[in-house]
């Protein structure tokens, strides 16, 4: 019988997690890992607490900012990042598994903590209509491994 791979296992949680969005436009999910083992988890959404955005506003989704992007909620790895950092784990190291690519800002976060390997599932420069995946090469210019989900 063959085992997945760590790869997979995380990948495929990732893509659970996404489903526990409440947005209504986008659904993605985050796994940060260390050395096999899972440090935090986040999807996409609103800060915990405040509302969720397929209840308050099901047919239109929450307000868009200036870009057109959603005014209210934090990104996957944002919350998977900020509930790490919350209760104290190092993720000088970790790798980021992502059912989306990351948008350059979250790139810059990403760097900033430590994480060193970011795997992601689809493109964001798709999604959004983009030329590049932005978040993507900086990190790859930057020294952080960011690479498309191979199976």
């Amino acid at each position: 019988m063959d085992k997945p791979s760590f790869n997979s296992i995380f990948m495929n949680l990732a893509s659970d997690l996404a489903k526990r969005s409440h947005c209504v436009k986008a659904q993605v999910g985050a796994v940060l890992t260390k050395d096999t083992r899972i440090i935090s988890i986040g999807y996409n959404g609103p800060p915990a607490g405040t509302h969720n955005c397929d209840e308050e506003w099901p047919e239109t989704g929450c307000p868009r900012d200036a870009r057109g992007s959603c005014s209210l909620a934090l990104h996957a790895e944002e919350n998977a990042i900020l509930y790490a950092v919350k209760n104290g784990s190092s993720l000088e190291g970790a790798t980021l598994f992502l059912t989306l690519s990351p948008c350059l800002p979250c790139a810059r976060t990403i760097f900033s903590s430590g994480i060193k390997r970011v795997i992601y599932k689809n493109s964001y420069a798709e999604y959004k209509g983009l030329p590049s995946d932005e978040g993507v090469d900086f990190l790859n210019r930057f020294g952080v491994s960011a690479v498309k989900f191979g199976g």
